[in-house]
């Protein structure tokens, strides 16, 4: 059973190929989620989150027990259009695994995680919308610790 399934994995030499076929499957089992419960959504993009301390004073606050609260941002809206946006990337990154030795599809790959990079980062830093602890680590991790694998690779798998 185990050769039947390796035989679907990309061919190309290296782990990269199958990081990025790992990364795309577990980015469409968060899609998937994202569509049916607000729950894990909710974990990333709540800053007042009861795991994690506070950190901004929301000035607009109607009480004082309100003023390191920021209300949760999190919508089923917003949850679906994340959940789209992130099946997309994941597609995509499905993609430049069968096709990792041309340049543009390389290059499209490597964007998907400079662009999850940025997105979480920005909601920590920026927005507010989001604390730093586990539920936004291990996406920060794996997008920035991604594209810099491919950046350092390449030139190995992109030839000319």
């Amino acid at each position: 059973m185990a050769s039947s399934l390796t035989s679907y994995l990309p061919p190309q030499e290296g782990l990269l190929p199958k990081w990025l076929v790992f990364t795309a499957l577990i980015s469409i089992a968060n899609s998937i989620q994202a569509f049916m419960t607000l729950h894990y959504t909710f974990r990333v993009y709540n800053p007042n989150h009861p795991w994690l301390p506070a950190r901004i004073s929301f000035p607009y606050a109607s009480s004082s027990s309100d003023k390191n609260k920021i209300a949760s941002q999190v919508t089923p809206l917003s949850a679906r259009t994340f959940g789209t946006w992130t099946l997309l990337a994941s597609v995509v990154r499905m993609l430049v695994a069968y096709h990792i030795d041309e340049k543009a599809w390389y290059e499209l790959g490597m964007w998907t995680y400079g662009i999850a990079w940025a997105h979480f980062m920005s909601e920590w830093l920026v927005f507010g919308t989001a604390k730093w602890g586990m539920p936004i680590a291990g996406p920060v991790v794996v997008a920035n610790g991604s594209l810099l694998w491919m950046v350092m690779q390449k030139a190995w798998y992109v030839k000319g």
